[in-house]
């Protein structure tokens, strides 16, 4: 499905590989400004198709020295230049600047990562006129540092060892900052980020979701024939209820839903699912218990990204069965499918299909971007694909989803296939988890919790561990707790729970479910670990 029209005031940002590109999409779009991340080496005309009021080079990992440094296209400057298009450099984005218009970028003599105190010299556009002679802490994080600037350049910041810290062109409405804006760690940095595209570049702040439902709606329409029908795969979780939601809003009857059971869902997940379906939300969905079938097919598999493609293909075999029932029953077979695809699993999941993002590592294959069979023969309705969760939560309830579902914690496409490590069929693995983690959940909900935490779930190690139960020795299995605090996925810290609550949890588990001696907490924040263990 083709990506809305973009609006006159996009604020582009092409991605060097930096950790904290999303959290710049992130920062601009809570000014109610939309924001989207491409690829930092995108062609020319990839560039100029979204139209952009302002493009932002972001950080990256790179030396602007190495042979194979990313950059942006020929003509770029050019173009921006003739057009207005302001351009912001951060960190690695104003060496480029700096190396590509004909000044001096060298290896700094030493280093700055971190706080670092700068200070802003004379008056200037990116900072405001009055803020000459001002003192502030920003994040640093480079090596390198600009010497000599391009003609017609000026410093206008300096850190307090005399490095560059932002720079600017007014002529040709170029900028850059050497430190990062969009970090909490740069206390002013959203007052920079504020002034920036309001005041210099006369950003609008009027982008509103309601607008986003609107311009989906119509490419939905516009994308699918008034004769042709839709399938949309439910999981039951937040994403897929609301992008199904949103499809059903558009073409009414012609969507038909369905729920997999894959024999990897929770503690009783089908029929609470079911109900909050027919109940609550009143969409058409027809329930599939395929457990048998995908069981079968993960016997033996312990390699995480091999379960997650095993399980990929096997929803589109089946997505594939029931759009050629449909066929009888309607005359004619449907030919798309609606997935609940999220901006994080595209960044993630990347270099998928037509994003062209080379400068950033692949994560893990998200079974609707990186796990789908290139074979497919239904093409994808993807309305979510540039929302983060919080946007997702925001959209369900102008579309009324209920609340209390919208609340509820991520759940993973692959299900508890990720959350038991190894083979998912060994033993009763899948239903020690069940029990282990409907025991955690509930009390997280018992205690308030609930809401406070993005995720939490329990894990299956492949380790047994020694114990006393009973007066007996025991040599059972060891479970793993899993709590995080997030805003949108892309980074996390570990949910601090009081050691009460830890101790009832565990002698819960313990005491209540057969062959577990042994309950960890997993106490590591994302990065370095991702959120789900696989």
């Amino acid at each position: 499905m083709e990506t809305p029209t973009m609006k006159p005031d996009t604020v582009l940002i092409l991605d060097y590989g930096s950790q904290y590109t999303h959290l710049i999409t992130r920062r601009i779009r809570s000014l109610n400004v939309f924001s989207l991340v491409i690829s930092g080496t995108s062609s020319l005309k990839s560039i100029t198709s979204y139209n952009p009021r302002v493009v932002i080079l972001s950080g990256g990992p790179h030396s602007v020295h190495a042979l194979d440094a990313p950059s942006f296209p020929d003509g770029f400057m050019e173009w921006a230049e003739s057009n207005g298009v302001h351009v912001l450099g951060i960190c690695y984005g104003l060496q480029l600047i700096v190396q590509k218009l004909g000044g001096v970028v060298v290896e700094g003599e030493s280093k700055e990562y971190g706080k670092m105190e700068i200070e802003v010299k004379g008056k200037s556009e990116i900072f405001g006129s009055e803020s000459g002679g001002e003192k502030q802490m920003v994040w640093m994080s480079h090596g390198d540092e600009a010497v000599k600037l391009p003609e017609g350049f000026e410093v206008v910041a300096q850190s307090a060892q005399g490095a560059v810290a932002a720079l600017e062109n007014r002529k040709k409405k170029i900028y850059g900052l050497q430190y990062h804006p969009e970090v909490t760690h740069s206390p002013k940095g959203m007052e920079t980020l504020r002034h920036f595209l309001f005041d210099v570049c006369g950003v609008s702040a009027d982008w509103k979701m309601e607008d986003l439902m609107e311009e989906e709606i119509k490419v939905i329409n516009q994308t699918v024939a008034s004769d042709e029908h839709v399938i949309c795969a439910l999981s039951g979780g937040v994403d897929s209820t609301v992008a199904a939601t949103l499809v059903h809003k558009a073409i009414g009857d012609r969507l038909h839903c369905i729920f997999v059971d894959n024999g990897l869902l929770r503690y009783k997940e089908q029929e609470r699912v079911m109900d909050t379906f027919e109940r609550d939300l009143h969409l058409p969905v027809t329930c599939v218990d395929a457990s048998e079938r995908f069981l079968s097919e993960l016997k033996g598999v312990v390699d995480p990204e091999t379960k997650r493609k095993i399980i990929g293909k096997e929803f589109i075999n089946i997505f594939d069965q029931f759009a050629q029932e449909l066929e009888k029953k309607h005359g004619k077979k449907p030919a798309f499918l609606v997935q609940g695809t999220l901006y994080p699993d595209v960044i993630e999941s990347c270099p998928p299909p037509g994003t062209d993002r080379t400068h950033s590592h692949t994560i893990k294959s998200h079974h609707n971007v990186g796990g789908l069979p290139k074979d497919m023969k239904l093409k994808l309705i993807e309305p979510l694909k540039l929302l983060f969760k919080d946007e997702v939560r925001e959209l369900g309830r102008i579309l009324n989803v209920p609340v209390g579902f919208l609340k509820r914690h991520p759940f993973p496409g692959p299900g508890l296939a990720v959350r038991v490590l190894g083979d998912v069929t060994q033993g009763n693995a899948l239903e020690v988890l069940r029990q282990v983690d409907e025991i955690f959940i509930q009390s997280i909900r018992d205690a308030g919790l609930y809401d406070s935490i993005w995720q939490a779930f329990a894990v299956f190690l492949p380790v047994r561990s020694v114990g006393v139960q009973g007066d007996k020795r025991t040599h059972s299995h060891v479970v793993a707790l899993r709590a995080v605090t997030s805003q949108d996925g892309m980074t996390a810290d570990w949910f601090n729970f009081e050691h009460k609550f830890l101790d009832d949890v565990s002698r819960k588990i313990c005491n209540s479910v057969q062959g577990v001696n042994r309950v960890v907490q997993d106490i590591t924040s994302k990065p370095p670990s991702t959120i789900e263990w696989e």
